[in-house]
């Protein structure tokens, strides 16, 4: 076996091989609005994009919450499958009042891998840039399309 493929074989989890329907039974009560399964492959592409971007991508709800605060905008992507929901309970209604798009995908793992690391994400917020523009604008039109149901 080569280097790569050895590298790849150990870098992919159990975690990546559960399907979409299996994940979805173990959200919580908060995850509305959530992205379809085509969206969420596609929220995941958009994440590894921006991901090679320095500061294009902000991880973690701390660092989410600061940049909330500060003005930044984009899309943000919260994990759906986050106990207890009371650490992040609070930022789809600050998202809500700057006008920032946001949805749920159903995996915190899944965030984190789509990233290229093993640590699990909460939350990201992807910012525009040139290189994955088209991405991120069809991205944006479809979080934005999505059901709000409160």
């Amino acid at each position: 076996m080569t280097e790569d493929k050895i590298l790849k074989e150990s870098t992919t989890t159990a975690a990546e091989k559960v399907p979409y329907s299996t994940r979805i039974k173990f959200l919580n009560e908060i995850a509305k609005p959530l992205a379809s399964k085509a969206l969420t492959k596609k929220l995941y592409k958009l994440v590894k994009k921006a991901h090679k971007e320095k500061t294009y991508l902000r991880v973690g709800l701390k660092e989410v919450q600061r940049r909330i605060r500060r003005g930044e905008t984009g899309i943000v992507v919260f994990a759906g499958d986050v106990s207890p929901i009371d650490i992040m309970s609070h930022l789809p209604g600050v998202c809500e009042t700057k006008n920032l798009p946001y949805c749920y995908v159903p995996s915190r793992e899944d965030l984190g891998s789509a990233m290229g690391v093993k640590r699990s994400a909460v939350v990201v917020l992807i910012k525009k840039f040139e290189s994955y523009a088209d991405l991120f604008d069809e991205c944006l039109s479809e979080v934005k399309a999505l059901p709000y149901d409160f």
